[in-house]
């Protein structure tokens, strides 16, 4: 069982913890999620995302993006004009994101 935990509060305290091992840790953190999105069974994995509201919201809607953006793409392929409106519409959240978190998004 894995319980995947991110507290951006935390993370905002310690900007030292952003090196690129825990960079690496906090994207499997969120890959893990998203695969529980698309329904891949994580066998008793739970997640928690803590902090405040507003980071939280901007958190969810970064990885709402992500999750919208495989499914275009994968729906309509790399090159359609539905998959860059979508990619436009991602970068825009995970840019929101940072700036209300300071917290890098660890895909692009």
């Amino acid at each position: 069982m894995q319980n995947i935990e991110i507290d951006l509060e935390e993370m905002k305290k310690n900007e030292d913890m952003l090196n690129e091992s825990f960079l690496r840790m906090y994207g499997n953190a969120i890959e893990m999620i998203l695969k529980y999105m698309f329904g891949i069974p994580l066998f008793g994995a739970s997640s928690s995302i803590k902090g405040k509201a507003v980071d939280v919201k901007a958190f969810a809607k970064a990885i709402g993006g992500e999750k919208k953006y495989i499914e275009t793409a994968k729906k309509y392929g790399l090159n359609d004009p539905k998959t860059y409106k979508q990619k436009s519409s991602l970068t825009r959240a995970t840019s929101a994101f940072e700036k209300t978190t300071g917290i890098k998004w660890p895909f692009k």
